[in-house]
């Protein structure tokens, strides 16, 4: 199947990720936290903590962090007890925006939220209102050059259940939640090294955007993405980004 470029946004979110490392890691930190909170510190046994130590070894974080997180979410360890809250809304033009936090504190992170909702021209919807819009999957994306051929056996044999290539001949693999970290090992062992690979919510449809609503739409989308108990902005816009 082939499909509009998504690569150029593949590479802006990965230049804003090198960007704010520590950041970053702070997030997966939370994440590796909230698993083994809720599934055990045996990442071989708990499929949500395999994947977010997957996650910060991609982001080169030293494995003793890895290791405190896991044990401080496992009990061995005092720390702060985050719980996940999902905010939904939209943005410019009416764009569906998800947003997904990890917090200590409700009322300061909603509060945040709003806060860049209204700013930057968007506005808070209720739970539900635009979450229907998307499909909570495994993405696993590759550069174009990969060759497309080999890929899409390598991955329907592993279980994914489509492969996209789009404008740029960057490759797309989509499964199951269930399915990604089996999918994901199986491509790494044929060869393939995706350069982004993890468990999204997708639109099922998108909008383009283009000139002065793009830049207004990304400005809101940042200003979400820098709220420090935000560990995921999913929206369905797509923003032509200048190289």
């Amino acid at each position: 199947m082939a499909g509009h470029s998504k690569w150029a946004n593949i590479k802006h979110k990965k230049a804003a990720a090198d960007a704010k490392r520590g950041k970053i890691w702070t997030r997966i930190i939370k994440e590796i936290t909230v698993a083994a909170r809720m599934g055990g510190g045996d990442p071989n046994a708990n499929p949500r903590l395999r994947i977010a130590v997957d996650k910060a070894t991609d982001a080169n974080m030293p494995k003793e962090n890895i290791s405190r997180a896991i044990a401080r979410g496992s009990g061995n360890l005092e720390g702060v007890n985050y719980e996940e809250v999902r905010y939904e809304g939209y943005g410019i033009n009416g764009a569906a925006i998800i947003v997904d936090c990890m917090t200590d504190n409700r009322v300061r992170t909603v509060a945040d939220v709003r806060h860049a909702f209204n700013k930057f021209g968007g506005n808070m919807g209720t739970e539900g209102s635009v979450a229907f819009l998307f499909k909570r999957c495994g993405q696993l994306f590759f550069a174009p050059g990969t060759d497309e051929d080999a890929l899409m056996e390598a991955a329907l044999d592993a279980g994914a259940e489509d492969v996209i290539t789009d404008e740029e001949g960057g490759i797309e693999v989509l499964c199951t939640p269930a399915d990604f970290t089996q999918v994901r090992e199986a491509l790494e062992n044929a060869g393939f090294k995706p350069e982004v690979a993890e468990i999204i919510m997708r639109p099922e449809t998108e909008t383009e955007f283009s000139g002065d609503d793009a830049q207004r739409m990304q400005k809101l989308l940042d200003a979400l993405e820098n709220i420090d108990d935000v560990q995921e902005v999913y929206t369905n816009a797509v923003i032509e980004n200048d190289e």
